[in-house]
């Protein structure tokens, strides 16, 4: 007997002590049918561990609640254990449908992949690949191999590398090309970004040292001139990609700087964040600096994130003058920072699109969502709308609404797109009850509540996901 059952034996009642006799044994339900095949489907040891504790959490019921478990049928024990394992067995990462008015969400997972680079995905999955095997040689080759050609022609680059997010970028390169110097840069682009990484604390963390310049607002050429000195490292810029100094505020062109750079044989390194190859001006988008055209002013190191604008797998790309690049890869951080051979694939194919701008929206889903037609998404919210009263009746009201979308993750910070989202409005469930029975369906949809309402924007909805808000609608009118 167990300690804790001998110390409720005193207090237990009659009706206590049936119960707890009757919980079946471990052993004796490990020899019924049910739990011998469950046997053969996973291990033994696991199927007795969940047993345990399904056991265990029948005998706390009745100590603790005088709950008569102990009578349930060996059936509902079968029923338990597998319940749990196959909770256990799972993956906890599900398909969702994103609603939300933010097209690239950090916490929804940012890019959706294109067809290429999920069948690249695939291939480099089920098979061994030439990841660093020179083919021609019979030798060791190089992972940056794979991407670097495709990112020299994208951006004028001379040499490139690849680690698993900018942020790492940004660690690196100051860790290789100013450890123990000072790193001068504006007060103006101290940012944080996701998750709380500030610049000073990647600085820190780098072992370089920050000597802040200008202000918030204002920070002029001769500021920079200033403070050279003969510990001077590098300069850095960093684009402020998740918010905007707007008013009386000034920066030096980066021409200016890098000329500045020149003339006293300080590098210049700029992070650009989201990081964008081409101009999106062309398709109706606000125009985001593009990493050819810092090159060629003259910025050395440019470090861009390889999701976000690009549209690719999270990773943080590093591209500028061979000499210090090559300083880079040899930095022993490299080997803790590199990514492997899924990202490479994904990142190849991604990068292979931007070859043929003409069809780069067909290819490329973020940049599909980002210049879809209001005409289209009109469409579509009408088919939803129409379908979606069907199934609610008269219990919700829908309607189609005006709406503004954001491109996310710390893009285009002050720029929207406009959208029509369909919006939900029950007369018996709050605005946030209606968005939590949403998100609890087997595919998630997940929207946002305004105004008292529930509201799916419509842009970033694909053909695919449309049966999946259906069929959690009619599962939400069969259960309220």
């Amino acid at each position: 007997m167990c300690r804790r059952t001998a110390m409720h034996n005193k207090s237990l009642t009659a009706e206590q002590k049936a119960a707890l006799r009757c919980i079946p044994s471990i052993e004796r339900l490990l020899t019924q049918g049910p739990f011998i095949a469950l046997q053969e489907e996973y291990s033994r040891d696991l199927v007795t561990e969940i047993l345990r504790t399904v056991v265990s959490e029948s005998r706390r019921r009745v100590l603790d609640e005088g709950t008569n478990v102990g009578s349930l049928d060996e059936s509902r024990y079968i029923h338990l254990v597998r319940e749990k394992l196959d909770e256990l067995t799972t993956s906890s990462l599900r398909p969702l449908v994103n609603a939300t008015g933010t097209i690239t969400h950090t916490n929804l997972g940012r890019a959706l992949l294109g067809e290429s680079a999920r069948e690249s995905l695939c291939l480099v999955a089920a098979n061994y690949i030439n990841l660093e095997y020179d083919l021609d040689s019979g030798e060791r080759g190089h992972r940056d191999r794979v991407t670097e050609p495709l990112l020299q022609r994208l951006t004028g680059c001379e040499a490139s590398t690849v680690v698993n997010n900018n942020a790492a970028a940004v660690l690196l390169t100051l860790n290789t090309l100013a450890r123990g110097k000072e790193v001068i840069v504006s007060r103006g682009e101290l940012i944080e970004i996701g998750g709380s990484f500030r610049i000073p604390d990647v600085m820190a963390a780098s072992g370089a040292i920050l000597r802040e310049i200008g202000t918030t607002n204002r920070t002029h050429l001769r500021d920079y001139e200033e403070a050279i000195n003969d510990n001077t490292g590098l300069i850095l810029k960093v684009h402020p990609s998740n918010y905007k100094i707007v008013g009386f505020s000034a920066t030096p062109d980066i021409a200016e700087i890098t000329d500045l750079g020149r003339r006293h044989g300080v590098p210049i390194v700029e992070d650009l964040g989201s990081g964008s190859l081409i101009d999106l001006t062309r398709y109706g988008l606000p125009r985001e600096p593009v990493v050819r055209d810092r090159l060629e002013a003259g910025v050395e190191i440019v470090t861009f994130s390889g999701d976000k604008l690009l549209g690719g797998p999270q990773g943080g790309i590093i591209v500028g003058t061979s000499k210090l690049v090559q300083r880079i890869r040899k930095n022993p951080l490299m080997r803790a920072l590199r990514v492997g051979k899924l990202t490479i694939a994904a990142l190849e194919a991604t990068l292979r699109l931007y070859l043929n701008e003409d069809r780069l929206p067909q290819g490329l889903p973020m940049l599909n969502c980002y210049v879809r037609s209001i005409e289209e998404i009109q469409r579509v919210a009408e088919r939803l709308v129409s379908n979606l009263r069907k199934i609610v009746g008269e219990s919700i009201r829908i309607s189609i609404e005006d709406s503004q979308v954001q491109i996310g993750s710390g893009t285009l910070p002050v720029e929207t797109l406009p959208s029509l989202a369909v919006v939900l409005e029950s007369r018996q469930l709050s605005a946030e009850h209606l968005a939590a029975k949403f998100r609890a369906q087997p595919t998630p949809v997940i929207g946002r509540t305004q105004d008292g309402k529930f509201w799916l924007d419509v842009r970033t909805i694909e053909e695919r996901q449309y049966s999946w808000i259906i069929k959690a609608a009619e599962r939400i009118a069969v259960t309220k």
